[in-house]
C-alpha cells in the first residue's frame, strides 16, 4: 500500500528582487510517496531548487501547504524546522561542501553533533553510513586524500548517518564524470530499494533522471507531465 510522505498544495514561492516580484513557483500540486525516486528536471530557473528546498524545509512557500510526514512545515517556526530537518532530511548537493580539516569519519558524524549520542555512539554511527556506501576503509583520510566520487560518497553518507526519512539531492553528479556518476547513482538506487529511502533528486541530465522511478518536468514555476524513467 502506498502512503504519501509529502503533501504540496498550492504552492506559490514568490521573491522581491528590488521593485519587482518573481513568481519562482505557482499553484504547485505534488504528492510524494514514501519510499518514492522521484528525479526532477527543467531548463535553469524553473523553479526545480526552490521546491527542493521548500520539501526539506529550508525555505516557506509564500502561499499554500507543505505537509512532510504528515508535518505541516509551512507554519513551523524556524527554530522547529531547523530540528524537524535534523531528525527527518538528508541533503547532498553537486559540490560535496566537506570540511577539508577534518577525516571522512568526522565529517559523517558532523550533523550527529544536533543529537544526544555520546562520542562511541556517533564513531559507530558513522562507521556504519561509511560501510553502507562502500567507504570503511577511508574513513581516516582527509577531502584532499579523496577522488570525487570518493567524497561525494563521503557527502552520502554524512546524509544518512541520522536516518532521515527524506534524501535531498540537488545535481548530485553535477561535478563528476560519467563513469563515476553512474557509481553514485546506482548507490542512490541501492539507498532507495535496500534501504527505503524516498529520494527527491533535482537533475539537468536524462541520464541521470533513468535511474530514478518517476520523472517530473518542471516549467516556469509549475509541473508538466510525468514521464515514466
Amino acid at each position: 500500500m502506498n502512503i504519501e510522505l509529502v503533501k504540496l498544495q498550492d504552492i506559490s514561492r514568490i521573491y522581491q528582487k528590488g521593485q519587482e516580484k518573481v513568481e519562482v513557483l505557482h499553484k504547485l500540486n505534488l504528492e510524494i510517496q514514501r519510499g518514492d525516486f522521484l528525479a526532477l528536471m527543467g531548463p535553469s530557473g524553473s523553479g526545480k531548487t526552490t521546491l527542493l528546498n521548500l520539501i526539506g524545509g529550508l525555505d516557506k512557500p509564500t502561499s499554500g501547504s507543505v505537509i512532510v510526514g504528515g508535518e505541516p512545515l509551512h507554519t513551523m517556526s524556524s527554530g522547529t524546522l531547523s530540528t524537524w530537518r535534523a531528525r527527518h532530511v538528508g541533503f547532498i548537493f553537486q559540490f560535496y561542501n566537506l570540511l577539508p580539516v577534518l577525516t571522512a569519519q568526522k565529517n559523517v558524524e558532523l550533523p550527529l553533533l544536533l543529537t544526544n549520542f555520546s562520542g562511541k555512539e556517533r564513531a559507530k554511527r558513522a562507521a556504519t553510513a561509511l560501510s553502507i556506501v562502500g567507504l570503511e576503509d577511508r574513513a581516516k583520510h582527509y577531502p584532499r586524500e579523496l577522488s570525487g566520487g570518493q567524497e561525494q560518497r563521503v557527502a552520502i553518507a554524512r546524509a544518512i548517518v541520522s536516518d532521515p526519512t527524506l534524501l535531498l539531492c540537488d545535481e548530485p553528479t553535477g561535478d563528476l564524470d560519467r563513469e563515476t556518476a553512474g557509481e553514485i547513482l546506482e548507490l542512490l538506487q541501492a539507498l532507495n530499494r535496500n534501504h527505503e529511502k524516498t529520494i527527491v533528486m533535482v537533475t539537468h541530465d536524462a541520464q541521470a533522471a533513468g535511474f530514478a522511478n518517476h520523472i517530473l518536468h518542471m516549467d516556469k514555476g509549475t509541473l508538466a507531465k510525468e514521464m515514466a524513467a
